[in-house]
């Protein structure tokens, strides 16, 4: 850790803090760091957006938001980079809070050294890491590297909460693989399971990365499609059935081809519903469309 180049995001308005961490490091640590500063939780954000840290040091009263508020708003931005939060405020209460929602650290400015600063930089990302792995081997699908029903849940519910606030559009996805059974009984599940492999090369082609691709289980997918407009939905089955095409088309030595019935639920910001309710309702449309589909 000590030989790696480290990207800091510091989120605090005091000048003479921002001044003062950045000098103390350059001055003990040489190149090792490299801090950028931003005054407002605005900027903080949208520099969260462009660019890739390893760490955010946070304050948590800044001149457009504060307490909680200014740490949940940062979490929710983050996308898995740890946050130490510096605070002015010895608060024990505040302090179990913001590690309860998801901090690494909470330390108060006027009692900290650059070396206890440091430290819990680098135990800050290490435990991280060990997060992150700890949530894939819970989180992931085994087989497909999809995330599993139980990772659908935490993440869709996050993204629910971000919608809820901002007012915008998404999908909730319901997919179907068509005749997995038939290809079990009659070529084997190793078969079975190619399948479901390449089923997912196909999601994973036709949704953004942005997009969050799971699987329920068995032959059923979900996907959570954000920042999207109701009119977009026509615009994404197109998009997959295009893609299925295109794979049978470069696959047509195998004994059967890859099928999918699809479900599109939109979630309308001015009349919310909760997660359970848009994924049951895209489960609904999936088997309409399978029924459909049969008929024809």
């Amino acid at each position: 850790m000590k030989d790696k180049h480290i990207k800091i995001l510091l989120i605090e308005d005091s000048h003479e803090e921002s001044r003062l961490i950045r000098e103390e490091m350059k001055d003990a640590y040489g190149d090792m760091f490299e801090v950028k500063c931003e005054e407002r939780l605005s900027t903080g954000l949208e520099c969260m957006e462009k660019e890739k840290f390893d760490i955010v040091l946070l304050d948590l009263s800044l001149p457009d938001s504060h307490g909680l508020d200014t740490f949940t708003k940062v979490h929710e931005s983050a996308n898995g980079t740890p946050i130490v939060v510096l605070s002015g405020n010895d608060d024990e209460s505040m302090a179990i809070k913001t590690v309860q929602l998801g901090a690494q650290d909470y330390m108060i400015k006027g009692r900290l050294t650059i070396d206890m600063t440091v430290r819990s930089i680098f135990y800050a990302i290490e435990r991280q890491k060990a997060l992150d792995k700890i949530r894939t081997m819970v989180f992931t699908d085994e087989l497909t590297g999809l995330y599993n029903r139980s990772g659908l849940y935490v993440l869709a519910e996050q993204q629910f909460n971000v919608v809820a606030r901002t007012k915008s559009g998404l999908f909730v996805i319901f997919v179907d693989l068509d005749g997995l059974k038939i290809i079990n009984d009659t070529l084997g599940h190793r078969e079975g399971d190619q399948a479901l492999i390449e089923a997912t090369k196909i999601l994973k082609e036709t949704f953004r990365d942005s997009d969050i691709v799971s699987r329920l289980g068995g032959d059923e997918f979900a996907v959570v499609s954000i920042d999207v407009n109701r009119g977009s939905g026509k615009i994404i089955d197109a998009r997959l059935k295009e893609n299925i095409k295109a794979h049978n088309e470069k696959n047509k030595d195998k004994p059967y081809e890859i099928s999918m019935s699809i479900g599109i639920a939109y979630y309308d910001p001015e009349n919310p519903v909760s997660f359970d309710k848009l994924l049951t309702r895209a489960d609904q449309l999936m088997y309409e469309n399978k029924r459909a589909r049969r008929k024809s």
